[in-house]
């Protein structure tokens, strides 16, 4: 592959040039350049989605925001003067397709957040097309992107390096302009001057003052790419060091698998494939700081070489490890959107793997010139995978509502102890009219549990602590209110106004409470924590709400257990305690 400029050299310019190529003349108005266009975006930012007291759900607002935090960046990390126009062209493309990936995502699943995994595979995108548009731009004779593959990999390589760095400074630049900004208007505080600390507390000037840094950072550092070139090698050289460390412990904690076997692994308690895909990716990124942009820029000691070899043979093995995890979470569990992203991120390793062996086992003492070419080939179809995996096509959701309704009729998972919060809250749609239709089931048990997540606003309606929903937690999440209290004295009864508060509250949701009361406008409520809380109506407004002044003591409560909630015997008792009073008013809490 030939590395030819798509453009002659710049003319001679009285200002002296600090870039790599010649075919880029100097542009000394770069940095002020970009940052008014971060500024105007960050300010255009602001008016979007900065409002704060609206809900933060708006497709609109937040598609939008997206559009322009994408176009912005990938614009001027990417721009140069000579076809400018392309790289307009490549950021308003990205920023529409993330725009769509954000819109989608939001409406998808009920309160989801934009940065769901479309969200984050399209980023992934995102990063990989910008070094490859970058690449074309500068040695393709016109605008035509059929062969890619063809590409310098020198050229490639280096502009991934580079970008990566530039964008670390430029984001360390940032902040530490907003920390001189502050020190420099708390200094003026201190002599009467607001002016500085004022305008922090208007949501526009962080916004517009991170812009500005950011890309005046950006466009500072494009002017003196020499200078990034040297900063970039010097990293590679950092990381390369690391490189005989982590071969070596690879290769020790393989061959210690031989005799332990992988049973230890599920027993750890932490997720193994999450581990081994950590490892594998800082095993890749080693491998490339030693093997460099090219053959005259890789390593030339031989331990770096060969522990860079190590390193690239042993992600095959990490992926299996990898992969045949997911594959015994999947048969045990069932398919869910995580799971399925994962498979295909383990996927896309296995592929990465077979092909560092495939190096190894051709080139051998020169297997990175056959690695350069497939890493370039990979990382074009990543980024094809990842923009189709975050566009709405394929639905993971509906693939995962399929499978784990059919492992509830089948009987694999009991009524109980089935995920009704995943299938409410992280299936999208299909979720939820499988819910619908699981509502209204002859199994009494299944449609009570079904319609009550179906009437969840979210997960902590389902499960108040957030953490894993119990047999017992399920039975009386499913039943009205009504039937989880006990009411004391006997005979009393409480008026629907009292039970709309108890479930707004949400200490009855999952277990029954004992309801004492005290007064026709005062309840005490017990729930199986052991914490007791007294409801109080307003007299005029004749709503109720909590007493949260009615308890000066220390905290005396201890568990109770549901037996205890469901048949104890339970009373309230008098009790004298003393405080001390000055002029007639109570200092301090009360005390024996």
């Amino acid at each position: 592959m030939t590395d030819i400029p798509a453009s002659a050299p710049a003319p001679d310019s009285p200002h002296p040039s600090h870039r790599l190529d010649d075919s880029d003349a100097p542009w000394p108005q770069r940095p002020w350049i970009m940052a008014a266009i971060c500024a105007v975006a960050g300010l255009a930012f602001h008016l979007t989605i900065d409002w704060r007291y609206e809900p933060n759900l708006d497709r609109g607002r937040n598609a939008f925001a997206a559009f322009l935090t994408v176009s912005t960046l990938v614009f001027v990390l990417g721009v140069e003067l000579r076809r400018w126009h392309w790289a307009l062209g490549f950021s308003l493309l990205w920023g529409a397709v993330i725009a769509l990936i954000v819109w989608t995502s939001i409406g998808y699943n009920v309160n989801a957040s934009v940065f769901e995994w479309p969200f984050w595979s399209g980023l992934l995108a995102v990063l990989i097309a910008t070094p490859l548009f970058q690449t074309r731009r500068d040695v393709a004779p016109d605008w035509r992107f059929w062969k890619l593959w063809e590409m310098p990999y020198e050229r490639l390589h280096s502009h991934a390096w580079t970008d990566a760095v530039i964008g670390a400074a430029a984001l360390a630049f940032t902040g530490l302009t907003f920390l001189l900004v502050l020190l420099i208007g708390q200094m003026f505080q201190l002599i009467g001057i607001d002016l500085v600390m004022t305008l922090f507390e208007k949501g526009w000037f962080p916004w517009m003052l991170a812009g500005a840094a950011f890309g005046g950072a950006v466009g500072l550092l494009r002017e003196r790419d020499k200078l990034v070139s040297t900063l970039q090698r010097l990293v590679m050289i950092v990381l390369a060091v690391l490189a005989p460390v982590l071969a070596a412990a690879l290769l020790l904690f393989l061959l210690s698998l031989l005799g332990t076997g992988l049973t230890k692994l599920w027993d750890s308690g932490f997720s193994t494939a999450a581990l081994m895909m950590a490892v594998a990716a800082f095993a890749v990124l080693l491998a490339n700081a030693v093997i460099g942009n090219g053959t005259d820029d890789r390593a030339n000691n031989s331990l770096l070489r060969v522990a860079a070899a190590v390193l690239v043979v042993a992600v095959l093995p990490l992926t299996v490890i990898a992969y045949y995890s997911m594959h015994l979470r999947v048969i045990q569990y069932g398919w869910t959107p995580e799971r399925i992203w994962g498979v295909v991120a383990a996927m896309i390793a296995l592929a990465y793997g077979v092909a560092g062996l495939w190096s190894v086992a051709k080139g051998r003492r020169g297997f990175d010139d056959v690695l350069r070419p497939l890493q370039q080939k990979l990382a074009i179809g990543l980024t094809l995978l990842a923009l189709f995996l975050a566009l709405p096509i394929v639905d993971f959701g509906a693939i995962s509502t399929r499978d784990q309704v059919a492992r509830l009729k089948s009987g694999a998972v009991a009524s109980e102890k089935f995920d009704w919060a995943a299938l409410a809250f992280d299936f999208g749609p299909d979720g939820r009219a499988a819910l619908k239709d699981l509502a209204k089931s002859v199994d009494k048990t299944r449609a009570g549990l079904a319609e009550w997540a179906l009437k969840a606003k979210d997960r902590w309606e389902l499960n108040g602590s957030g953490s894993a929903i119990d047999e017992s937690d399920m039975v009386y999440g499913a039943k009205p209110i009504e039937q989880k209290i006990r009411i004391f004295p006997a005979g009393r009864s409480l008026p629907a106004e009292a039970y709309a508060a108890l479930a707004a509250q949400g200490q009855c949701k999952t277990a029954p409470c004992i309801a004492y009361v005290l007064g026709d406008s005062r309840i005490a409520v017990v729930s199986r924590g052991g914490n007791v809380g007294l409801l109080k109506r307003d007299a005029k407004t004749q709503q109720w709400s909590e007493d949260y002044d009615a308890f000066r003591s220390g905290d005396m409560t201890r568990g109770l257990t549901i037996d205890e909630l469901e048949k104890a015997v339970v009373e309230v008792r008098p009790v004298t305690r003393q405080q001390v009073f000055v002029d007639g008013k109570p200092v301090g809490e009360d005390f024996e």
